[in-house]
């Protein structure tokens, strides 16, 4: 098994600095963000991955990928990466993570890193910076209610796998490992996108914090009622609530929370988000 396990290891080493030298790592996507077909990124490098997991003593599953799993993994690919912000979000370390080639390290980001790529960014007028805030956030309230609904499908899928292993006689034991250790990489995955709803929603606040004090304006009115609605997503997928359905509330009566940016001097300069 160890003579097996050098050479695999020697060509792994290879594929992933080969790809690192052509910038070929991270994974391509399409419209809004989602991930994109590709033999290296779909086929060579999961295979990879899962003889690196396995050889670090992680639960590996083979069976077939439902249509539900690979929506799922299609959905929440744009909220654990963020191509349009310059790899603000670490693309090349998730893609890695994604393919289990890498160990997770998205547990280490601080939420600092979208700031600073806005602030760096060159723009012909200081609220602009604020604009962009709010066309990402409406860009995730655009994406999460059907996001929510392929996280759904996969937890009624695992469901079903246990009621089928339950009540169908003779299936081998190795079936029913292969059965546990797809729940295991299904909630991992479904874990990942719950961090990353979270870092994102505290990536955005701190930078509307920093640019109140960096540019004050009163276009920052308008970004933190549009985060707020944010935050009953994080709220629900905090609490592994993906099938409730709604558009993110938690039920109840509407409350109107004044915001904390409501003591800015008016401007007359609002940049309208796209």
């Amino acid at each position: 098994m160890a003579d097996a396990i050098g050479p695999m290891i020697r060509f792994v080493i290879l594929v992933i600095v080969a790809s690192l030298a052509t910038a070929c790592v991270s994974r391509p996507v399409g419209d809004f963000g989602r991930a994109q077909p590709s033999v290296k990124h779909d086929q060579v490098m999961p295979y990879i991955g899962s003889k690196i997991a396995a050889n670090r003593g992680e639960p590996v599953s083979n069976l077939n990928q439902t249509d539900q799993e690979r929506e799922m993994h299609d959905r929440t690919w744009r909220f654990l990466v963020a191509a349009h912000s310059r790899d603000w979000m670490f693309d090349t370390t998730a893609e890695l993570q994604r393919t289990r080639i890498g160990p997770a390290k998205d547990y280490k980001y601080t939420p600092e890193r979208y700031y600073n790529w806005l602030r760096t960014t060159q723009y012909q007028s200081s609220p602009t910076r604020y604009s962009t805030v709010g066309r990402h956030v409406l860009a995730d309230l655009d994406t999460l209610p059907t996001t929510f609904l392929s996280v759904c499908a996969v937890l009624e899928v695992d469901r079903q796998r246990r009621v089928a292993l339950a009540e169908v006689p003779g299936i081998e034991p190795d079936v029913a490992a292969n059965v546990a250790a797809r729940r295991t990489e299904n909630q991992w995955h479904i874990d990942w996108f719950v961090r990353a709803l979270n870092y994102r929603y505290q990536s955005y606040l701190y930078a509307l914090d920093h640019l109140l004090v960096e540019t004050p304006h009163e276009q920052s009115m308008q970004v933190d009622e549009t985060l707020q609605r944010l935050r009953p997503f994080v709220d629900r997928a905090n609490r592994g609530d993906f099938c409730s359905g709604g558009a993110g509330g938690g039920g109840g009566g509407s409350v109107t929370i004044l915001s904390r940016f409501q003591t800015m001097v008016p401007d007359n300069e609002i940049i309208a988000q796209k």
